[in-house]
């Protein structure tokens, strides 16, 4: 489940003062307050959120030597202020010799490196399920939806008692999801992809038998933990799972986004 990043762009109600948010003497929203609870008595994890920001030093810590010395931070388009580590490598906390990777993957991803293809900037489906700076959640008791600003995805979580399919008729690059509650904490599963997509620039690959866990806790109004699983037994050996915090974005929107408008990245791989 990956995660491009695409850069904030905060879009046309900036400033909106959102009906409910609450507030401290001076006007500013309240961050920490109690966290916003639905009809249902569930938290409501409706807002618009941005994960936390790797620090530009530990990002250039993890990555500037990766591949001949050349900085793997300031790629056109994936500037260090709007990044995330497990955007770059989703698997940045094992060590090399402690990887979950299956020698099949590892190849798969030496043939991907060795033919990179400037036509794929923008190609539909190049990443999954998206860690994007910015996203939207709409909460509703039988479903909820979750918006990317990149390239306008959207993802549809059904909470009305259905359980996913043994068996996916139409394999889908997002996959198909179905949530449920464990107390606070709204519970995520995804499966049913077509194993087209990446996990992470680096070009870490899923195939269909993939499955994905999310678990979203709302600590608080202005916080959310976000913690995601991966089940692939096809590429990896175990699954392995990253936690994500994002931060309430109050009084703000997401704008549309598409790659194809004003791509720059194209013309810089072409001189690689």
């Amino acid at each position: 489940m990956f995660t491009l990043l695409a850069n904030g762009a905060f879009a046309q109600w900036l400033n909106f003062p959102t009906p409910g948010t609450p507030r401290t003497r001076d006007g500013k929203p309240n961050l920490t307050a109690p966290a916003p609870r639905a009809l249902d008595g569930k938290p409501d994890l409706s807002g618009v959120w941005r994960h936390e920001i790797t620090p530009p030093a530990e990002l250039r810590k993890l990555f500037d030597a990766a591949i001949d010395g050349a900085s793997q931070v300031e790629v056109p388009g994936m500037e260090a202020a709007a990044n995330h580590k497990y955007s770059r490598n989703i698997l940045v906390d094992f060590k090399a010799e402690e990887s979950p990777m299956r020698p099949e993957t590892a190849e798969i991803m030496r043939q991907r490196a060795a033919s990179t293809n400037p036509a794929d900037v923008c190609a539909v489906g190049q990443f999954g399920i998206p860690l994007a700076e910015l996203i939207k959640i709409v909460q509703s008791p039988r479903m909820s939806v979750i918006f990317y600003e990149i390239d306008n995805l959207h993802r549809q979580i059904y909470s009305d008692g259905r359980a996913l399919p043994k068996e996916f008729e139409y394999p889908a690059f997002l996959g198909y999801s179905v949530g449920h509650w464990e107390r606070d904490v709204f519970v995520v599963e995804t499966a049913g992809f077509n194993g087209r997509t990446r996990l992470d620039l680096m070009g870490h690959p899923q195939s269909e038998a993939m499955r994905i866990t999310e678990r979203f806790r709302r600590r608080d109004f202005g916080h959310l933990d976000v913690e995601m699983t991966f089940d692939d037994p096809k590429m990896y050996t175990k699954p392995f799972t990253i936690k994500v915090p994002h931060d309430l974005q109050p009084d703000s929107d997401i704008f549309e986004m598409f790659c194809n408008e004003n791509e720059k990245d194209r013309s810089h791989l072409r001189k690689q």
